[in-house]
């Protein structure tokens, strides 16, 4: 990984750690209503190409080559950041991480928002009532995000204070479901 991208990750982390994406947005509880445009009969992929509110997510997925992945039959969750969580991201960070260049650091980020198997909103919800208040998530990036509720929302956690609130649950997928978060999560880079 070149200094850089390690600077721009930094600065990113930074700007989430200042509460950039710590803005709490209401839940709209468990609803299985599929966002605008969405359907499940389609992948995760596919929804993400259609989807008004997730365009950057569409590029960082087609940067990364991630659609034949979130294409596969799966099932996969994904915690999928908004145009708005993206836009709490540094705009220099996000550009060099778009960059063919740091293709496998941008798989990494995004791979950290995906967790194998389908949880839903009430599965998610249990596991964190039997956790005590928390429920650690494996992402296929190889490291743990941590689920909370707070104020009757769910909290995702991940690396150096980045965040996310699931602004809308269970969204169908053909390949798994899919939670809307209003905040972009890092791993450790």
């Amino acid at each position: 990984m070149s200094k850089t991208f390690s600077r721009a990750i930094v600065a990113a982390s930074a700007a989430l750690a200042l509460g950039a994406c710590s803005t709490v947005v209401p839940s709209s509880g468990t609803s299985t209503a599929a966002a605008p445009m969405m359907s499940k009969n389609n992948t995760i992929a596919e929804n993400v190409q259609i989807s008004a509110t997730h365009t950057t997510m569409e590029k960082a997925v087609i940067a990364a080559d991630l659609v034949s992945t979130l294409s596969s039959p799966g099932p996969f969750t994904v915690f999928a950041p908004t145009d708005s969580a993206f836009s709490a991201v540094p705009e220099a960070s996000l550009n060099m991480l778009l960059q063919p260049s740091n293709k496998q650091a941008l798989q990494k980020v995004l791979y950290y928002h995906v967790v194998a198997g389908k949880v839903s909103a009430k599965d998610l919800s249990a596991k964190i009532a039997a956790g005590g208040g928390k429920a650690m998530l494996n992402t296929i990036a190889g490291e743990q995000l941590t689920a909370t509720i707070s104020g009757g929302n769910v909290m995702i956690m991940g690396k150096n204070g980045s965040m996310g609130t699931v602004t809308r649950a269970d969204v169908g997928q053909s390949n798994g479901v899919m939670h809307v978060t209003d905040g972009v999560l890092l791993p450790t880079m």
